[in-house]
């Protein structure tokens, strides 16, 4: 395959697809407009985040089998567009989720003991303990709102701290070992540090905001190091000043270009910002959460394994002219008229570990993998299984679910809405020949590890 790089990157990168056998070009100064009259020449291309993947770059990308993604997120390519041409998106959370973690862990501790203000005020002469008498972690609730790579990176590392963490996040049965996961409601009542892992999406934007704030029960501090378009910074200015947010790690601002190297088109600075950099409780970074030596060595090294495994293994060259289909059982789901009164009499008498939405069962595939299976009563009036009246809906998991559905299209099965992806995976839907409604799921297993 012949592959465009677009971004610079760790060498091991281009080293590890040639190995692979791909013919990998450079064009790290090309304008957009010049690089779409010669992507048709190429099968792949690896980017970071220097222009947007539109639609317009799509259509002359006619042999365009990948897109690889040096970073946690696919924001910057139209995701629905490119699915629908069948081209396979990767990205690589599990290269820098670790970075992120650490990063998240040294930037409240920093802000908790007043490392930033404390070491300038010795530089200038002053010794000031009681003025900078800090805070610890131990004891507290640390609500993350996001559980996939980053949030689970930060959860492990606050194992040590004796501290409950908790968790929400808008698919079921995501909690684990280090984070129970709970409703909003819940997290919002019990949350004393809130943490943001969310991907850029619809309902992650400006989620934070005054009205979000306002329904914490405690005065709490922020934590962001996902994306900076999550918080509203002129309604977090607001809370810092009446106290409702009693500080704040940022690495990330509203304010940033989409291709996180600049921050302001001009010299203009807004007075939210002007605040911020003023402030005392706050600790500022410029997007460097996932952005270490380590991390750069293990983003690259996961670009060419997801490579390979999609293109150059032995196992899918075998599967390759023959189509897997379900491979297993996701999820059972069913309405009840009480959900909460079911899962205990089954956590009582059967022995369910459950949560708020259910229990999960892990096995392993018959490759030694771990792997999920999903138990979750839903209340009678949910309208997640329409447009079916039934009263349960399968999930069940498949290995490529754009290559399936493009073959369930052909066979003329009905498909319901397009296809959703998270950190967790792909999640598409169709209906059987009486009216069921089968989600079909093309899992990540490792996000929950």
């Amino acid at each position: 395959m012949k592959v465009l790089l677009i971004d610079t990157n760790h060498p091991l990168l281009q080293t590890g697809l040639e190995k692979l056998g791909c013919v990998c070009d450079e064009d790290y100064v090309s304008s957009k407009l010049e690089i779409e009259t010669k992507i048709n020449k190429y099968n792949g291309i690896v980017i970071r985040s220097r222009f947007d993947i539109d639609k317009q770059f799509l259509d002359k990308a006619t042999n365009l089998k990948f897109i690889a993604r040096v970073g946690a997120g696919l924001e910057s390519i139209d995701v629905e567009y490119a699915t629908k041409n069948g081209i396979q998106l990767i990205s690589a959370p599990e290269g820098n989720r670790n970075a992120v973690g650490e990063h998240a862990l040294g930037m409240i501790l920093a802000l908790f003991n007043n490392l930033k203000k404390a070491d300038l005020e010795i530089r200038n002469g002053k010794w000031l303990r009681e003025a900078n008498r800090g805070l610890e972690l131990e004891g507290k609730t640390i609500g993350l709102i996001g559980y996939g790579n980053m949030g689970k990176a930060f959860a492990k590392k606050l194992k040590g701290f004796d501290v409950e963490v908790i968790c929400y996040d808008i698919k079921s049965s995501v909690g684990d070992e280090n984070c129970k996961q709970v409703s909003l409601q819940e997290l919002q009542e019990k949350t004393d540090v809130l943490s943001l892992h969310t991907p850029f999406n619809e309902l992650s934007h400006k989620m934070v905001n005054s009205n979000f704030i306002n329904n914490f029960k405690k005065p709490f501090h922020l934590i962001n190091t996902a994306r900076g378009s999550a918080v509203v910074t002129n309604d977090l200015v607001e809370a810092l000043q009446n106290k409702k947010v009693l500080g704040a790690c940022l690495d990330v601002l509203e304010y940033e270009k989409l291709s996180f190297e600049n921050l302001f088109e001009n010299d203009t600075l807004p007075e939210a910002f002007n605040y911020l950099i003023n402030a005392e409780n706050v600790l500022l970074s410029p997007h460097i959460a996932g952005w270490t030596k380590e991390s750069k060595i293990k983003l690259a090294q996961t670009i060419v394994d997801k490579v390979e495994t999609l293109f150059y293994s032995k196992v899918s060259e075998i599967t390759e002219p023959k189509l897997k289909r379900v491979t297993g059982i996701g999820g059972l789901f069913f309405k009840t008229n009480n959900p909460k009164k079911l899962k205990e009499w089954y956590k009582s008498h059967l022995g369910f570990n459950v949560d708020d939405w259910g229990a999960t069962f892990w096995w392993k595939t018959s490759e030694g993998k771990k792997a999920s299976t999903q138990w979750s009563p839903f209340e009678n009036e949910t309208s997640y299984f329409s447009p079916s009246t039934k009263d349960y809906m399968f999930n069940y998991r498949v290995d490529n679910l754009v290559e399936l559905l493009q073959k369930l299209k052909e066979e003329k099965v009905t498909i319901v809405g397009e296809i959703e992806e998270y950190e967790y995976g792909k999640f598409g839907w169709i209906l059987d020949p009486e009216g069921n409604k089968i989600e079909l799921w093309e899992p990540i297993d490792s996000a929950f590890l």
